[in-house]
């Protein structure tokens, strides 16, 4: 990550003092796309979002802070993050470019959750109803004329994750303590309100950490696709390698259900359909046969 050239270039973007959009809309930076929809939702046409992590065929570990996003978040009023070390470019930038009222919403923060601990959060089903109540305080403090406007949509975003919600327990109550297993763990908040049992999490660590997985945790790892003592194989649809690959066609071969899931929303999906497109698609992985 090219992050001191960036850093010393947001020193000249620290001196902007933009807090609105030229057409008076709040301008709100989300590190992530999944963020920024959820924004967009709570301020409605008051914000202007931006969203710095938007493609979901890019690897977002892989990413380096250019000197547009920097501009950007100087001039942002509400900063959006995941935290738990996911993100760390953020907060560089951020005491980078300090700026007096500039408020920082953290998912981490928000789910008492720290580095070291799954840093995939939006996965957990508690923390968008938790990012928007912190979204509709912040933007009512910054626009107090439209806080009605703000509780209102705040309220349609919370009953439109009824259906998501249904569908857990739906799966919860059918599938629970299913033995399934993942190349990372991505998927896992979601997978433990699920109520499914995860195999080869010391694999899915050293994978998310970008370390060579152990030979003894690789074996362990074939054996349960070869043997069929798992019911699903996830994987991350963004972090490609040759083992992970390996690992999909052991599943297929063994006729286990794969489930590519990804870390970053599709263009033009909101939160709601991307997580069910997703859930649907793992009830009717569990739904596939037993070993």
């Amino acid at each position: 990550m090219k992050i001191l050239l960036a850093l010393s270039i947001a020193l000249l973007a620290a001196m902007v003092t933009i807090a609105r959009a030229a057409e008076g809309k709040i301008e709100v930076v989300a590190a992530e796309n999944f963020y920024g929809n959820v924004a967009q939702q709570i301020g409605g046409d008051r914000v202007s979002v931006v969203s710095i992590l938007n493609n979901p065929d890019q690897d977002p570990h892989l990413f380096e802070v250019s000197p547009a996003v920097i501009r950007k978040v100087a001039a942002a009023q509400v900063v959006l993050y995941n935290g738990a070390g996911y993100d760390p470019w953020v907060e560089q930038v951020l005491s980078a470019t300090a700026k007096p009222g500039r408020v920082a919403i953290v998912a981490a923060n928000l789910m008492h959750r720290k580095s070291g601990d799954n840093p995939h959060l939006w996965y957990d089903p508690a923390t968008m109803p938790a990012i928007a109540r912190a979204l509709a305080t912040a933007l009512a403090a910054a626009d107090p004329a439209h806080k009605d406007d703000y509780v209102s949509r705040l309220a349609t975003f919370v009953a439109s994750l009824a259906p998501l919600e249904v569908k857990i327990a739906a799966i919860r109550d059918k599938y629970a303590g299913t033995v399934v297993t993942a190349t990372e763990p991505v998927f896992g908040n979601m997978a433990e309100a699920l109520k499914l049992t995860m195999a080869n999490e010391r694999f899915q660590l050293a994978i998310m950490n970008d370390t060579e997985p152990s030979a003894r945790d690789v074996a362990a790892f074939e054996r349960d696709l070869k043997d069929r003592k798992v019911r699903v194989l996830f994987y991350n649809k963004q972090a490609p390698t040759k083992l992970v690959q390996h690992l999909i066609e052991l599943a297929r071969a063994a006729k286990i259900p794969v489930v590519g899931i990804t870390e970053t929303a599709p263009a033009g999906s909101s939160y709601q359909d991307w997580m069910l497109m997703q859930l649907d698609e793992t009830q009717r992985a569990l739904a596939g046969p037993s070993s």
